[in-house]
């Protein structure tokens, strides 16, 4: 082997060593069409040169050229019709035409990442001392070794890049729904408010049947208006029904609709069902229709159909039906109280609301939305929570959950004599003769240890959480429990 051709294998195999070592972490795939466009060239003595990389579809997505038109099919025009064919099965491809005296010779490589076809680079006028000469077989089966190596990370590139769109996407879309859900009065941030709101975005372009699943207080009708929002229904109606409100004669007019005439005075009226047509119907408390009004609702959702009281004609409707309760389904069907073919079709999805003992961290954002909410309502806007009224609030138990906590904030922003709302003016415990008390003989220091102990109850641990609600910061919060107990600093509550 002489010395010239030693040499030229080792500038190969240090270009394709350096090549790695460069392409080795992800980058955009312009900057690797650049770097393609830069190393096949130089290393080559190309005169001139063209990297493409290509959409699915067979579209030009990035075009680098130097000495030659940045324009795939210009390029390609120069080569034999079956070009991409050739380069799709792997094999490297010459052109060559009469361009003056000397020959215009082209070369093209596929950029071929296992047996997806991604582009294509292309070399012309391989230059020397001594004028242009051919590419040898060895130059092309480097330029493979190249364009296969920049190709593995184009498709790397372009799954990282699909991974962030996606991402963003879903960033995106659950911001809206965290905008849409404050706009609906849901406030949340917590874990199980999060997966919550991640089943309510997946499920509701659906259209299928959606059951909300909870204790009364928590939400349900609000999230029912979230499906509804981000539902391909959104411009329909929103039509809610609360089936424990009426006695069933009532409820089967209100829910089926009333034909005139039925009994005397009573004139024609559209029910619940009807003027839902091309939205959603939301059912709350169905665990409460009898089983007549069941069976009628179950020929709804499986006929799609159903006849006003007192009628004869069978009403096509078109409906998504979101239903909810608070009851034991499940032995109800088994006592035969609930029918079992209904019960698995309202059934397809079912979304868990979680009480509020369940998400406590979310109690400062609800009771500033509703300071903010009913203070413009009720003329107070700059009423502020007290240290005290928060913690007061966070420990509570609210067995009536979020309702509960609406009252609660509602009756102290009417009657709080001063501008800062304090735990007295809550009145959470004015009716439970449970309520805590306070030893007058007890020290400063054991009635603090006793409230922070009490908070870390409430927020299950979360030091930072604790030390939000108690309005000091978490290094503030650890020092005094090391001075109030020394020994142990509370180890029981894990810190977070």
């Amino acid at each position: 082997m002489s010395t010239f051709d030693r040499n030229w294998r080792e500038l190969q195999l240090e270009t394709l060593v350096d090549l790695s070592l460069t392409i080795g972490r992800v980058r955009p795939e312009e900057e690797l069409v650049d770097e393609l466009l830069q190393r096949s060239v130089g290393t080559l003595d190309a005169g001139s040169g063209l990297v493409a990389t290509l959409h699915a579809g067979g579209q030009e997505a990035t075009v680098r050229a130097i000495g030659l038109a940045p324009n795939f099919e210009a390029v390609r025009s120069l080569f034999p019709p079956d070009l991409l064919e050739e380069l799709a099965s792997g094999r490297y491809v010459r052109a060559q035409r009469d361009q003056g005296e000397a020959p215009f010779e082209l070369l093209a490589a596929p950029l071929r990442a296992g047996r997806e076809f991604l582009g294509l680079v292309v070399l012309g006028d391989k230059e020397t001392r001594v004028g242009r000469i051919p590419f040898s077989d060895s130059d092309a089966r480097f330029l493979l070794s190249l364009s296969s190596m920049v190709a593995t990370a184009v498709a790397t590139s372009r799954r990282v890049a699909a991974i962030e769109r996606d991402r963003q996407r879903l960033a995106d879309e659950n911001r809206e729904l965290r905008d849409v859900a404050r706009r609906e009065g849901f406030v949340g941030e917590s874990e199980p408010v999060r997966e919550m709101l991640e089943i309510v975005r997946r499920v509701a372009p659906t259209g299928v049947n959606v059951m909300l699943r909870g204790e009364s207080g928590v939400g349900k009708e609000r999230v029912a208006r979230l499906l509804h929002s981000f539902s391909e229904r959104s411009n329909g109606p929103f039509v809610p029904l609360n089936c424990a409100a009426l006695p069933e004669s009532l409820l089967e007019a209100e829910l089926f609709g009333i034909e005139e005439g039925v009994a005397t005075g009573v004139q024609r009226r559209l029910g619940k069902i009807e003027l839902a047509e091309g939205g959603i119907l939301f059912l709350d408390e169905v665990g409460d229709l009898t089983l007549s009004l069941q069976a009628k609702l179950l020929r709804v959702v499986q006929e799609r159909e159903f006849e006003r009281l007192g009628g004869r004609e069978r009403i096509p409707v078109d409906v998504h039906l979101v239903t909810a309760t608070n009851r034991d389904l499940e032995a109800m069907v088994s006592d035969g109280d609930f029918r079992q073919d209904l019960y698995y079709r309202l059934r397809v999805v079912v979304i868990k609301v979680a009480p509020l003992r369940e998400r406590r961290t979310d109690i400062p954002l609800l009771a500033r939305h509703f300071l903010e909410f009913y203070g413009e309502r009720f003329g107070r806007p700059d009423l502020k929570l007290s240290h005290d009224a928060l913690a007061a609030l966070m420990s509570f138990p609210f067995p009536g959950n979020v309702r509960e906590l609406e009252n609660a904030l509602q009756a102290a922003i009417a009657l709080a004599p001063n501008e800062l709302i304090t735990e007295d003016d809550l009145r959470l415990h004015a009716d439970d003769n449970t309520a805590p008390t306070t030893d007058v003989t007890m020290s400063l220091d054991e009635l603090e240890q006793r409230h922070i102990e009490r908070v870390l109850r409430a927020v299950k641990g979360n030091r930072t959480a604790a030390a939000r609600v108690l309005g000091i910061d978490r290094s503030t919060l650890y020092r005094r429990m090391q001075r109030i107990a020394p020994d142990d600093a509370f180890r029981d509550s894990p810190s977070k």
